[in-house]
This record gives structure tokens, C-alpha cells and sequence, in this order.
């Protein structure tokens, strides 16, 4: 069910996008902190670009069928399916992307805080979309699962016989 509604959500506000938006030209919505931007990313999440489109739709297909192996395997446990329906959901939103355009389309433009960190600098946030929100999220509630179930931590500390 969140699988259909992020894939659908991504899809639909995409369209939106590309219909209503000019690239490069932002829409302040909440003034200079949220705005819409339409921008196209041929690279990977938070503007890394380690090689070729292709590259990133593999890679992309082959995360996807982990995430799909991995729930399958815990279809049981509700608190893993829906992160990784989030995960799912979003990867296949950009892998249509990257099938149909060759690339990513971005268009949700936060100014969260300014990063200044061992030399990194960003003063605005990457422009991101519906599933990169749903992978996003999705990752964090993993994450948050793995440290604070029980059943985890202690399946963890068991040594293999």
C-alpha cells in the first residue's frame, strides 16, 4: 500500500512539475525556504555522480532487488515492510525517471540549516522529490527499528553456532 502511494505520489507530482515549472526558475512557495525548482539530476542522491546514467540505473535495479529479496524474507514483520516498502517505492519513482528522461526529476527546494564540515560547504539543500523523501524516510526508520528493537539487538549479540 505505501509502495503504490509513494510510486504514484513521486509520479503524479512529477508530471505537475514538469507541466507548471521552468527549469532553474524557482516558485517561492514559503518564501526563499521552500520552494519549487524544477531541476534534472543525471547523477545520484545529493548530487553525487560517480559515473554514466546507465550506471545509476543499475545500480538502482539492483538495490531494488535486494530491498524486494530482503522483504520478502521479513514479509511477517510489519516494522520492516513499511520502511522498505518506502525504499521501494521511491526507487522505483526515480528508476521510471531514469528510464523515461535518462534522469532524475527534482523539483522540492528546502533551505533546512548550512553544513560547514571538514571543508564540505552547503548553503542550501539538495532539490530532491517524492521518492527520494519515501527512500529517505524509509532508511531512517530502519535505522531506527535496528537500534531500538530488542529482537534485533539481541539476535546481534547471539555469537553464530
Amino acid at each position: 500500500m505505501f509502495f503504490i502511494f509513494i510510486v504514484a505520489t513521486d509520479q503524479i507530482t512529477k508530471i505537475m512539475a514538469l507541466e507548471n515549472l521552468i527549469p532553474g526558475e524557482p516558485i517561492e512557495v514559503l518564501g526563499r525556504f521552500f520552494m519549487f525548482t524544477l531541476v534534472f539530476n543525471d547523477g545520484g542522491a545529493m548530487g553525487t555522480n560517480f559515473g554514466s546514467p546507465v550506471y545509476y540505473l543499475i545500480s538502482s535495479l539492483m538495490i531494488l532487488i535486494v530491498v524486494l529479496i530482503y522483504g520478502w524474507l521479513n514479509r511477517h514483520d510489519g516494522y520492516i515492510l513499511l520502511p522498505l516498502s518506502l525504499v521501494a517505492g521511491g526507487a522505483v519513482g526515480n528508476i521510471i525517471d531514469r528510464i523515461r528522461f535518462d534522469r532524475v526529476v527534482d523539483f522540492i527546494d528546502v533551505d533546512f540549516f548550512d553544513i560547514d564540515l571538514f571543508g564540505f560547504v552547503l548553503n542550501r539543500w539538495w532539490t530532491f522529490n517524492i521518492a527520494d523523501a519515501g527512500i529517505s524516510v524509509g532508511i531512517v526508520m530502519l535505522f531506527i527499528y535496528v537500534i531500538f528493537n530488542p529482537r534485533a539487538r539481541q539476535q546481534q549479540a547471539q555469537p553464530n553456532s
